[in-house]
């Protein structure tokens, strides 16, 4: 390349233009390794407001009870079912009064909070509220024993109530796993 002179450029003048475009790369480098990181820095940001959506989603459901009151549906049957402010039961025929039992001897927590006892005289019913008692009867025998209501179940079609090991042993039913049986609320 020549200069307007006809002469080539010196040394010093081809230094200084490497000097030159070699500040204008390195600035380029700079410009862009600062967009390449706010794009990663968005798009991460991004990234865990949807892990966090999506553990919301996926959560496994706990069978822990809500903090929420218990809605109560007035039906022409019913009477409304106690609800969880509340400090008496007003259960009239919170659900069907016989059916078919059956029992459970295996769990960690219950829906009401409780850590599962086997050995307690407790109950999963899917409608009455934690702590109503309620007689149940096995319409067979005739033996009848007192529980607790302190989870949700059965999730079976067509049973009504699902009692602890130990209720069932009083009922005699731990053969053959199901009974028919009448259920009476107590209080």
């Amino acid at each position: 390349m020549l200069s307007s002179t006809g002469c080539r450029p010196s040394v010093g003048v081809i230094a200084a233009g490497v000097a030159f475009f070699g500040e204008r790369e390195r600035a380029c480098r700079t410009a862009t390794r600062l967009a390449v990181a706010a794009l990663a820095a968005i798009s991460l940001s991004g990234c865990a407001q949807f892990v966090a959506d999506a553990k919301q989603i996926n959560a496994p459901q706990s069978r822990q009870a809500s903090a929420k009151p218990v809605t109560v549906v007035e039906d022409a049957e019913t009477r409304p079912v106690r609800s969880r402010r509340s400090t008496r039961t007003q259960v009239a025929s919170a659900g069907p009064s016989d059916g078919i039992a059956s029992y459970y001897s295996q769990g960690s927590r219950t829906a009401s909070g409780e850590k599962f006892n086997a050995r307690d005289l407790t109950a999963a019913h899917p409608t009455l509220p934690f702590g109503t008692k309620v007689r149940v009867t096995n319409v067979n025998t005739g033996r009848s024993v007192t529980v607790r209501i302190n989870d949700r179940g059965p999730f079976v079609r067509g049973r009504v109530i699902d009692v602890s090991h130990s209720a069932a042993e009083s009922l005699g039913m731990v053969g053959q796993g199901v009974a028919k049986v009448k259920l009476d609320v107590v209080e």
